[in-house]
């Protein structure tokens, strides 16, 4: 049996992870790196003259051009933290590395640290991958390919309730779209899936205005408010699927993978969860883990 390169590529080990980050000397080099790769940068006169001052936890950089200090965390979300880095960067690897995601509980009990902070810590992270989501621009290699496709279909997140209305109108289901980015080899390479108001043409329009660049090749499931995608610049072809639990035709195969895993995601780490107030940090943490930081190889 040929094995899946996907399932096999080759991630980083936490035996590795230890040996690159285990101690606070070794983060604090490797975020100095990435802050400042060129060498410290004042962040008031961008300044490279500068002295170290010492005598708290963190040292600080004093710019000899200004006089301004800075921190390796000021302005980032570890900015005034009382948590080392070392711990900082293990939740790091962690959130990053669960496939199926992690919850707080499960994450205090790794780092030895208190759930109530360890929930201010996670849900920092999980903002932080939100907002790096939300900035995306679904384009791809459309510029470049030009048979690359978006599958685009309407999906919920939630439940009938007992007695409640069934279908799109249910009381405990919140709607989202989950666009696919498809190479030239038909291989996904990124994937957005955010929270919508409802699917309404005009609610989709102004989400492919936001999240699709003009001239990119629109592949739905037929939902009539899909052609809103043409006014935004983008062509449009519908794949009408119908029915309550419809197969999923071969054209939809990746978004089914990527919606099932979500899915299964979910209903794997979490024992309740309130879609409406947490679907939209959630559904950024899978993205930027799952699909969006990790891209398919072809």
């Amino acid at each position: 049996m040929v094995r899946n390169a996907i399932q096999f590529q080759k991630g980083l080990s936490l035996r590795e992870f230890l040996r690159r980050y285990g101690t606070e000397e070794q983060c604090e080099a490797a975020l100095e790196k990435m802050r400042w790769p060129d060498g410290f940068r004042c962040p008031r006169c961008d300044g490279h003259e500068h002295g170290l001052v010492y005598g708290r936890r963190l040292k600080r950089y004093q710019c000899r051009t200004c006089g301004h200090q800075a921190t390796l965390t000021a302005g980032t979300i570890m900015q005034a933290t009382k948590l080392p880095l070392t711990t900082w960067s293990q939740a790091f690897y962690l959130i990053g590395q669960a496939k199926n995601g992690i919850s707080s509980l499960e994450l205090s009990r790794h780092l030895d640290v208190t759930y109530d902070t360890v929930w201010l810590l996670h849900n920092m992270i999980l903002r932080a991958m939100t907002e790096r989501d939300d900035a995306y621009v679904m384009r791809g290699k459309i510029q470049i390919v030009a048979s690359g496709f978006r599958e685009a279909v309407d999906a919920y997140l939630g439940g009938e309730r007992p007695g409640g209305k069934a279908g799109r109108g249910s009381e405990n289901k919140i709607p989202i779209i989950a666009p696919l980015s498809l190479n030239e080899a038909g291989h996904p390479t990124h994937a957005k899936i955010t929270p919508v108001v409802g699917f309404s043409s005009e609610a989709i329009l102004a989400w492919a205005k936001e999240n699709l660049a003009p001239g990119s090749a629109v592949l739905s499931d037929g939902l009539a408010c899909f052609r809103s995608d043409t006014m935004a610049g983008c062509s449009h072809e519908a794949i009408v699927t119908g029915g309550k639990h419809p197969n999923a035709p071969p054209q939809f195969r990746w978004i089914s993978i990527v919606l099932g895993n979500l899915k299964t995601s979910l209903s794997g780490t979490f024992h309740a969860f309130s879609f409406e107030k947490y679907a939209r940090r959630n559904l950024g943490d899978y993205c930027s883990a799952s699909t969006g930081a990790v891209r398919w190889r072809p």
